[in-house]
């Protein structure tokens, strides 16, 4: 992954991903992805405009937006008004985002261990 990234777990206990600031809004559509096969539909979707199936793809979140062409990804957040609202990142490195959230889907809900 070309961007660092780490997990963090909030004052609730959810595990989140903390990225850079350059892509930092991508936290909040990753971690609305809950369930192992809702990120495999979209990694799915991003390798079939990756592959030239489909020329774009949009994915709505609970707070985000994301437009999916073959290089660039980028994320628009519903809810900031001030700029920037979106974030923009590689789509081979958003794939790469989405593999490693799905590994800490299993995670997300434990308890932190003391």
């Amino acid at each position: 992954m070309k961007y660092s990234y780490e997990f963090k777990r909030n004052p609730l206990g959810y595990l989140r991903i903390i990225l850079p600031q350059e892509i930092n809004l991508f936290s909040d559509f990753i971690e609305d992805i809950v369930f192992e096969t809702e990120v495999d539909e979209y990694i799915d979707i991003v390798q079939k405009v990756m592959e030239g199936e489909y020329e774009e793809f949009e994915i709505e979140g609970n707070a985000t937006s994301v437009l999916i062409k073959k290089d660039t990804t980028v994320l628009h957040h519903f809810y900031i008004f001030d700029k920037p609202n979106e974030n923009e990142m590689e789509t081979e490195q958003f794939k790469e985002l989405m593999l490693i959230w799905r590994n800490k889907i299993p995670e997300r809900y434990k308890e932190p261990e003391n």
